[in-house]
């Protein structure tokens, strides 16, 4: 990948997706595969002032074989170190990158239940740093970097040029920079303007498999691209987006949905499901791959059952348009519209009182989007009786 492209990418998610600032620390999740990458990125963040940068290495070889031989008191044990280490930054203000990848099946021939207790444990754990990103209180940035299992998985090599294109392609970024990017940001905030104007009541959803209607939560926000921390800096979440979401009211979905893609949850790949919900809790499921897997994240906690975002993504979306699966939620997610089960948002109430049950909105120690949407999905806004068109064979009407 030519080196000036990479310095634009590591730029745009140092200037736009986390808005470093002069004297800000930084944390750096990724895995030893991103290694080049990441020492760009962090020649280029001391170069743009920041005071000192902490990266956090994972592995996920090393993590499958813990799983799959290492005792279960081993497996959900996390050292205090672990969480205080990055706990300490975040509390002294500084901005977190999580740079991600695929392993799609690495982790397939681990139980799903050695899965789920380890996941558990590592969301109880960092539970507060989780509360702190949902709340905004520190500028987050999620971001793509190729690893050779994940370009054998949707190229059939391990060559990780065409998937470094379409990671360009689909962020946006060019010779000249990332200047289309911000182009695309005034798009989504345009429609966002005009859903927070209607103040919808419920959304309905109709297309292959899916009936499901979502009530809104009355002070519900929506929310796309740019966002502001606490303090008012903006910042950009998602390298790439293509969404505009905010938070059901965590009683009022009803009906059935079926997923358009597959989703790679903790190394293993749930695809071809339904879930039935009433009153807002999956009743009834089904998986034609991954079902234990499934029933591992919705049994996570008594919230998993629950769904925490509704988000609409057009397929003019480049990563729709490329017509490949990425096993990777990042960018599966914003090639077509989606949920998350799990935890809400509470950016997403305006003047949000600090309890989400008195909002209506769902509080679960997890939050996992899952792609709905395709070009024969219509959506409808609900308001005083009266429907309006949002979204028709998946493109925009607004």
């Amino acid at each position: 990948m030519d080196k000036n492209l990479l310095i634009n990418y590591a730029q745009a998610i140092l200037k736009v997706g986390v808005n470093l600032q002069s004297g800000q620390r930084l944390v750096v999740n990724t895995s030893v595969d991103h290694k080049d990458f990441v020492r760009a990125l962090v020649e280029q963040a001391y170069d743009l002032g920041a005071k000192e940068v902490l990266v956090v290495w994972n592995d996920t070889y090393i993590a499958r074989q813990k799983l799959l031989k290492a005792p279960e008191d081993v497996i959900t044990h996390i050292y205090n170190w672990e969480v205080e280490m990055p706990k300490s930054f975040l509390e002294d203000g500084a901005a977190t990158i999580s740079l991600v990848g695929s392993y799609a099946d690495l982790l397939a021939d681990v139980p799903a239940n050695r899965i789920g207790a380890a996941t558990k444990a590592r969301q109880i754990a960092f539970r507060e740093i989780m509360e702190r990103t949902m709340m905004n209180k520190n500028r987050w940035c999620v971001a793509g970097v190729p690893n050779p299992e994940w370009a054998k998985k949707v190229y059939g090599s391990e060559d990780v040029e065409p998937l470094w294109k379409d990671i360009m392609f689909m962020a946006r970024i060019d010779e000249n920079g990332y200047e289309k990017l911000l182009t695309h940001l005034e798009a989504l905030k345009r429609r966002k303007d005009y859903l927070n104007s209607m103040k919808f009541e419920a959304l309905r959803y109709e297309g292959p498999g899916t009936d499901l209607t979502v009530e809104l939560p009355k002070n519900h926000l929506w929310l796309s691209g740019i966002e502001h921390d606490v303090d008012g800096v903006p910042f950009l979440p998602n390298i790439p987006t293509e969404e505009v979401f905010t938070a059901p009211y965590k009683y009022g979905v009803n009906g059935k949905v079926s997923s358009s893609m597959p989703l790679v949850y903790q190394g293993n790949i749930i695809d071809n499901f339904w879930l039935e919900f009433k009153d807002g809790k999956v009743v009834n499921f089904d998986a034609e791959k991954g079902k234990d897997v499934l029933r591992e994240l919705i049994n996570t906690d008594e919230g998993a059952a629950y769904l925490g975002e509704v988000a609409l993504v057009d397929v003019t979306s480049p990563i729709y348009q490329l017509n490949k699966i990425f096993y990777n939620t990042l960018y599966d997610e914003n090639a077509a519209s989606h949920f998350a089960l799990g935890r809400a948002y509470p950016t997403c109430v305006e003047n949000f009182s600090g309890d989400p049950e008195k909002e209506g909105i769902n509080i679960s120690l997890t939050h996992v989007d899952f792609m709905i949407g395709n070009d024969k999905m219509n959506v409808y806004g609900i308001k005083d009786g009266k429907e309006y068109l949002l979204m028709e064979n998946g493109l925009w009407k607004i």
